[in-house]
């Protein structure tokens, strides 16, 4: 079930997220907030078992520590329906006609294809890109658009769908054949959280021709 948390306990869960770790002090730098009430916020966390804390023993100097997004962070950040979630996409893939079975998918790929879509209409490439990070931001989900060598690039910086994906790939393939269609265009997901990185990233197959 997802927990009661306010707009900067969800900010310093996406920073650990996109960072990977922290200390205090970085997410002191992040946020402008002092290292007490960065402390107290973590602490917070922590009984909360959405952060854990590691020590890092460098090869120079003392150890320091470290602040991570447990499973439950993961799950906080993105999946406020992961129970029943898993539970309906286990029922689908267990029907046994495959006929019946793909009907099914293609009708979930459909629906999630018109809701993104209808908002996502730009004549070029990256005018669409920044239509459909719009339109998932407005939904909840912490999305951003980088142009790297000149090609956009959709960033997820946190799993919309983390603890479904883990239990199952296919719905990391699913997620990416949605964005196709949205957006017109194939990609190729490069990294993603259900292999450890700290953000799913969906680049452009081919080269750009608007």
């Amino acid at each position: 079930m997802a927990l009661a948390l306010d707009q900067p306990d969800q900010a310093v869960l996406q920073l650990l997220q996109q960072r990977g770790r922290a200390t205090i002090q970085d997410l002191c730098d992040a946020t402008a907030v002092t290292a007490t009430a960065v402390r107290q916020r973590l602490n917070r966390l922590q009984d909360m078992g959405l952060v854990d804390r590691e020590t890092i023993r460098a090869s120079r100097g003392r150890p320091y520590h470290a602040y991570i997004l447990t499973d439950a962070g993961r799950q906080q950040l993105g999946d406020n329906y992961a129970e029943l979630a898993i539970m309906l996409w286990d029922e689908l893939r267990q029907i046994e006609e495959p006929a019946i079975r793909q009907r099914v998918l293609t009708k979930v790929e459909e629906q999630l294809s018109r809701r993104y879509g209808t908002a996502v209409v730009g004549r070029t490439i990256d005018e669409r890109f920044g239509q459909l990070r719009n339109v998932l931001r407005e939904k909840g989900f912490g999305v951003e658009v980088e142009i790297r060598n000149g090609l956009p690039i959709l960033r997820e910086q946190h799993c919309p769908y983390h603890k479904l994906a883990v239990a199952d790939a296919d719905i990391c393939q699913m997620e990416q054949r949605v964005f196709e269609k949205v957006l017109g265009v194939p990609l190729t997901l490069t990294q993603s959280c259900r292999d450890g990185h700290g953000c799913c990233e969906f680049h452009l197959t081919e080269p750009k021709t608007n």
